[in-house]
């Protein structure tokens, strides 16, 4: 378990981090998500001591991370910091050895996560001469070379093709299953609840939404109901703590207020005409992340 416990971190009048906590359990990929400016790169960076929160501390495996223990994290900044003249193999096992790996080791490790990331023909090649996405590429194999047993990602995804975008979440789910602590940002919130079993959302330096997809995403909230020959679904438009969220052929996806009740709006359908469809529907995450940093 990787604990966030009441990080407090402010940069001259700007307030990074407000009594932020929350626990990334190991096997399982984790999510951390928020707006721009909401605290999660110094979140990360807390946990390698990059930042410094006062008060508030991070735990791994129950106790204060101590320097010893980052030779066994892995972390991939979302600023990269490769060696642009180096060649793409030397870099991996120079940046290995000071994971404390041997020169056999770590070249054996490069070499490995170079295929595994399809970038095995470019072992030569300088990093400046690569694409970004497969210079990630590159910065996503140093932080696994050494088989970390925490892996910290920020915005790995960002500028990914589709191939990329597919060989990272492969390697983030064999990492869960191998039961390594997971925890990656990104802004791309369908990938996430494809991808991650829980998350943290952080607004403002805190948390303020946390949990498993399936029970966050899973939601008495949201009605789907079709009712046949409307299909504009005007009735549904003036019904009180209701929000018609889309319609299409008739079929309307309604945002259900507390006060909404439920047996009224399927009364207010069959008054319409012919109900052909009428259940509660699952949340995405991006309106979780909405109504999460709106309130």
């Amino acid at each position: 378990m990787l604990d966030f416990d009441d990080l407090h971190c402010r940069y001259g009048d700007v307030v990074a981090l407000d009594g932020l906590s929350f626990s990334v359990p190991a096997g399982q990929v984790f999510g951390f998500l928020g707006p721009n400016g909401a605290g999660k790169t110094t979140a990360m960076r807390a946990v390698f001591g990059i930042a410094r929160p006062e008060p508030g501390e991070v735990r791994w495996r129950g106790r204060k991370v101590e320097p010893d223990d980052l030779v066994r994290f892995g972390y991939m900044p979302e600023e990269r910091g490769l060696y642009p003249s180096m060649r793409v193999l030397d870099e991996l096992i120079y940046l290995g050895r000071l994971h404390g790996m041997t020169p056999q080791a770590a070249a054996t490790g490069a070499r490995h996560w170079l295929e595994v990331l399809n970038l095995g023909d470019r072992a030569e090649s300088q990093v400046d001469s690569l694409s970004l996405g497969n210079q990630q590429r590159v910065q996503l194999a140093a932080a696994l070379l050494h088989n970390p047993d925490v892996l910290i990602l920020d915005e790995p995804f960002s500028g990914l093709d589709p191939l990329g975008m597919d060989a990272m979440a492969g390697v983030l789910r064999q990492r869960a299953r191998d039961g390594a602590i997971v925890l990656f940002s990104s802004h791309q919130l369908d990938l996430v609840e494809h991808l991650c079993e829980s998350v943290a959302i952080v607004h403002r330096g805190r948390v303020v939404c946390t949990g498993r997809v399936d029970d966050l995403t899973t939601s008495s909230k949201m009605l789907l109901v079709e009712v046949k020959g409307d299909p504009e679904g005007l009735w549904g438009r003036q019904l009180p703590g209701v929000r018609v969220l889309s319609a299409e052929a008739g079929r309307l996806r309604l945002a259900l207020a507390d006060s909404a009740d439920p047996q009224a709006i399927l009364d207010a359908a069959r008054a319409a005409g012919e109900v052909t469809h009428f259940a509660f529907d699952r949340r995405k995450l991006s309106e979780v992340f909405v109504e999460a940093v709106a309130a």
